[in-house]
């Protein structure tokens, strides 16, 4: 998985249990692309700081992954989801076309984070 979709995910599923401090740089490092030259700058401490600080945050992120595999289990349900939604298309006919409407519909909601 490219590093930047991985960290995407950990944060999305672990992010809230860093702290305000970890979450800020973190964010600034990995979702706007900032340098850790311009993050250093802004926070008042050194690059090497954040850098030391975001290859910690990956850390623990990943550590929370490893015990608790969220992400995993959320990558292996989606694509059950997608085969669900691709076998539901491929037999829909006239007469069950609003069945397949229906499991395509409840297909979906599966992944909806509300």
């Amino acid at each position: 998985m490219e590093k930047v979709v991985e960290q995407t995910l950990l944060y999305d599923f672990y992010g809230e249990l860093l702290t305000e401090h970890q979450k800020a740089i973190y964010e600034e490092a990995v979702f706007e692309d900032m340098s850790y030259s311009e993050i250093a700058q802004e926070h008042g401490i050194s690059r090497q700081g954040v850098f030391d600080l975001i290859k910690r945050c990956d850390a623990i992120l990943g550590g929370y992954e490893e015990k608790l595999r969220l992400v995993d289990k959320f990558l292996k349900m989606k694509k059950s989801v997608d085969v669900m939604r691709s076998i539901a298309e491929s037999i829909k006919t006239e007469e069950n076309e609003e069945q397949v409407r229906e499991l395509i519909s409840i297909a979906d909601g599966i992944l909806e984070d509300e």
